[in-house]
């Protein structure tokens, strides 16, 4: 969508709604993108979308908030003092609601393996998601940590953008992925502070990294039918 922003120059805004089975009782997962505004106006957008969206449960409401966010983008990233405190009290909100939750991926392949690394830490950096980014042989892992709403914005973002290269060398979508566990933190999860690239040499090593993050069920149940 395009709209008028306070100097009347076009913002151009995309914005992508992940509708789940349950739409509209429960919220749709929204990502918002555009090569004129930060990656935190786009953050803060989001947001507040998300409170439109509150008020909108059980209805449909895409069609609204698009209209809302033609009307009040202006306010929403012209006002950083006033998004920012709210945007404290959404996040709030969605973590009590949700809590924090983990996400598991399998990617087959790799082959503009320096740009891909890039783009998953800078993700992950965006929607404040904390874990690894493993190799170990020819598997490859992605272990995220986060509010729900942002692990979701994470796949929508790892789904749609192109962020490898086919054989021909030419930019692509990630096809090969595979969403192994998506699950709600538990007690005796460790949290994971930082989000970090690993190469592990061995299983074992890779095991270990699990264990130390009392994540050792997971690892069993989902990493050895990988070397299958």
């Amino acid at each position: 969508i395009s709209v008028k922003e306070l100097l009347d120059t076009d913002v151009l805004l995309k914005l992508l709604f992940h509708l789940p089975v349950n739409y509209p009782s429960t919220l749709p997962a929204i990502s918002v993108n555009s090569d004129q505004l930060t990656r935190a106006q786009c953050m803060d957008v989001k947001d507040k979308l998300l409170e439109q969206a509150k008020k909108h449960l059980s209805e449909p409401m895409v069609h609204d908030l698009i209209l809302w966010i033609q009307q009040h983008l202006k306010y929403v990233i012209k006002q950083p003092a006033a998004v920012c405190n709210e945007k404290t009290t959404l996040s709030k909100e969605i973590s009590t609601e949700d809590g924090i939750w983990m996400l598991l991926l399998h990617l087959d392949h790799m082959r503009a393996r320096a740009k891909y690394v890039k783009t998953v830490e800078k993700w992950a950096s965006d929607l404040r998601l904390t874990g690894r980014l493993m190799f170990m042989g020819k598997i490859i892992l992605i272990l995220l940590q986060g509010d729900r709403s942002n692990i979701k914005e994470y796949l929508i973002l790892q789904k749609t953008s192109k962020v490898d290269v086919d054989s021909s060398g030419k930019k692509c979508k990630e096809k090969m992925i595979s969403v192994l566990c998506e699950t709600k933190v538990q007690s005796q999860h460790k949290r994971f502070q930082m989000f970090e690239v690993k190469e592990y040499s061995t299983l074992d090593e890779l095991r270990e990294e699990f264990e130390t993050a009392g994540l050792t069920t997971l690892f069993s149940e989902f990493v050895p039918p990988l070397l299958k």
